[in-house]
């Protein structure tokens, strides 16, 4: 097996100034289908991205057969009395790590998690998976900070806005402020994803200095791609 550091720099390398396309679907949207998903993928890889952010193993694995791009593998999870549902426990990233995905990415906010706090979770996971690479889903600087102190391999804003201590950000509010000062403050490659829905604004964010962008809904939920249109034309 090759050293972590020959992992890490190959991965980081691929997806480094490129586009990572986000390919999900829900069980309560159209296009929920591994089938479907891996399609999007080979579409996506078509189209010039260097990486795919997946959910589940189905999906992973029939994407996995599609195309051969570095994965970021999640897996969503609701749990009672959690705010924390993107790889939130070591069973999901357990998982995630046999199925072979390139880059396991969780969950890292202060929000509330079934048991361990992130800090206590994440010793835990490096401790038993010392050679995987992980992101960090984070939803303010102060937790991408502490992400980049824990050693996340990278951190991603993809939570802004979404969290209770965050609701009132926007990933791209005043020219992407907070990606701004992620870049000032944080050492660890920052992968800007979240409200990034257009060309012009992937530009600009690789502009500013990111690792890499995620792009999900704008190229991947054609319901919601198809709103946007009808609600303009609605006036």
């Amino acid at each position: 097996m090759m050293p972590r550091e020959v992992i890490s720099t190959d991965i980081s390398k691929k997806i480094q100034g490129g586009l990572i396309v986000s390919c999900q679907a829900l069980e309560d949207e159209p296009l929920h289908s591994s089938f479907i998903m891996s399609k999007m993928a080979k579409a996506a890889f078509e189209g010039g991205a260097c990486g795919i952010r997946a959910n589940s193993i189905e999906d992973i694995e029939a994407i996995k057969k599609e195309v051969d791009l570095p994965i970021i593998g999640i897996i969503k999870k609701n749990y009672e009395n959690s705010d924390v549902y993107i790889t939130a426990t070591m069973d999901e990233v357990d998982k995630l790590v046999d199925c072979g995905v390139d880059i396991i990415a969780m969950d890292a906010t202060f929000s509330k998690r079934v048991g361990d706090d992130i800090d206590e979770f994440f010793r835990k996971i490096k401790k038993k998976y010392p050679d995987q690479l992980f992101m960090a889903d984070c939803s303010t600087i102060d937790e991408m900070k502490n992400a980049s102190k824990l050693g996340f391999d990278f951190i991603g804003t993809t939570l802004i806005g979404y969290t209770k201590q965050s609701r009132d950000l926007k990933v791209d509010y005043d020219d992407f402020k907070i990606i701004r000062e992620a870049l000032k403050e944080i050492d660890t490659p920052i992968i800007a994803e979240g409200n990034i829905d257009t060309p012009k604004k992937a530009k600009r964010v690789k502009e500013l200095g990111v690792h890499a962008v995620v792009v999900g809904s704008a190229i991947t939920r054609p319901q919601l791609i198809t709103k946007k249109f009808s609600e303009e034309m609605r006036g």
